[in-house]
């Protein structure tokens, strides 16, 4: 009787794109509010904004002139009145008139072309050319809509609110719009050699600079940070303190590789939570986790300061916008055209820390997983897929900013 082989002593390497699409399935999508809009920047849209009004709401000239009828040209015209913005001519521009407008007011009734004051010449309520004025109807006018129109969806749901969609829904006539409330998020670092930032360093201890990186990350997020702080490599301790978490997310960084006193895996799973997968195929963050924890989705970032900082873009902030309604989560890559060339790739997908000199993208000489100076002079990572094949100058070359 054939005997069955033993267990693989760890899980096979996940693709980057596998831990990604199986942390999505974990996170639910938490609950939407109406807010107004001097509170949403930052959060994601929970409904699409549709327009109440047109915009422009009339006619409008584009320029400082005169309103006429295009087809009164060549001119002259008598100046009948004045449009300003908020003060409209209230009159009829006729055969042979023209108003004095200025750039954002109302066309006058009849009127359908602007003709730039620079290009006519002014006696007293004359006007006529001195240039060649307008060459076609509907010249320097913003019509009616031209911007949106009532009724228009201006942005989806799932879209974040930036400054500039905040004014368009503004414009839009909403004071108030639907969006995802802000996400919880707990941080805890672990080890016993941290101390808190400003503390006395003795020997080989080291400041807890992980937990500040990670707040900073997602700070312009909709997220409310509850920082646990630091926790000793002491099982219980661990259990206890993951057993009282009450937040949307739980990250932990340091202690998820397999040493003797890397204890938190075997901590949460005593805490009651079910881990999805551990270990991705990736360069630095290997030792990556994720689960589930009561409510909570739980990720386990790596002690390293970049690889926190590397699997934090890739998958923290990620899941963040995805709990938070995004319709688009993952982070932008580009295509940036190489500066210096690269070896070929093993099995597991690089992010080389790179900087961009003269529009070209060069990958940093050291790439340690533990130097954040390396990491601070970063514009962006550079993308190596398993097993790509060595990468010469003047090649193009996939890219995360991190600006």
């Amino acid at each position: 009787m054939q005997q069955s082989k033993p267990p693989p002593p760890h899980p096979p390497l996940l693709s980057v794109a596998e831990a990604q699409s199986r942390l999505f399935a974990l996170a639910t999508p938490v609950a939407t509010k109406t807010s107004p809009l001097g509170e949403v920047l930052g959060h994601y849209t929970g409904a699409p904004i549709v327009a109440k009004r047109y915009q422009p709401a009339a006619d409008l000239s584009a320029m400082d002139g005169y309103a006429i009828r295009f087809d009164d040209l060549p001119g002259p015209w008598v100046v009948v009145g004045e449009s300003a913005a908020g003060h409209p001519f209230t009159g009829t521009c006729a055969r042979g008139e023209a108003v004095r407008i200025f750039t954002g007011a109302s066309l006058p009734t009849g009127s359908d072309t602007i003709v730039i004051q620079e290009d006519v010449g002014r006696t007293g309520d004359q006007i006529a050319l001195t240039g060649n004025g307008p060459a076609e109807r509907g010249r320097h006018v913003r019509h009616k809509g031209m911007d949106f129109a009532a009724g228009e969806t201006l942005i989806s749901a799932g879209a974040i609110m930036t400054p500039a969609r905040i004014a368009l829904a503004a414009a839009a006539g909403l004071s108030h719009i639907t969006v995802g409330r802000k996400v919880r998020i707990a941080l805890v670092a672990t080890g016993d050699e941290l101390v808190p930032v400003g503390a006395p360093v003795i020997g080989t201890q080291l400041p807890e600079s992980n937990s500040l990186m990670l707040a900073a990350m997602i700070a312009d997020l909709p997220v409310e940070i509850i920082d646990l702080g630091i926790l000793p490599d002491q099982l219980n301790t661990l259990v206890s303190a993951f057993a009282a978490v009450d937040a949307d997310i739980l990250v932990t960084t340091g202690g998820a590789s397999v040493g003797d006193h890397d204890l938190v895996r075997p901590a949460l799973t005593a805490a009651g939570a079910t881990i999805n997968f551990w270990r991705i195929a990736m360069r630095p963050g290997k030792p990556m986790m994720a689960g589930i924890l009561g409510k909570a989705v739980v990720l386990g970032l790596p002690g390293n300061p970049v690889s926190a900082f590397v699997t934090a873009r890739l998958f923290l902030r990620p899941l963040v916008a995805a709990l938070s309604g995004a319709n688009e989560p993952l982070p932008k890559t580009l295509t940036a055209t190489l500066g210096a060339a690269l070896p070929a790739n093993d099995q597991r997908q690089d992010y080389l820390r790179a900087h961009i000199i003269d529009g070209r993208v060069e990958a940093a000489s050291a790439q340690d997983s533990s130097m954040l100076l390396t990491l601070a002079q970063s514009d962006c990572l550079i993308l190596r897929p398993p097993h790509a094949p060595p990468a010469q100058v003047g090649d193009p070359v996939p890219i995360v900013p991190l600006t």
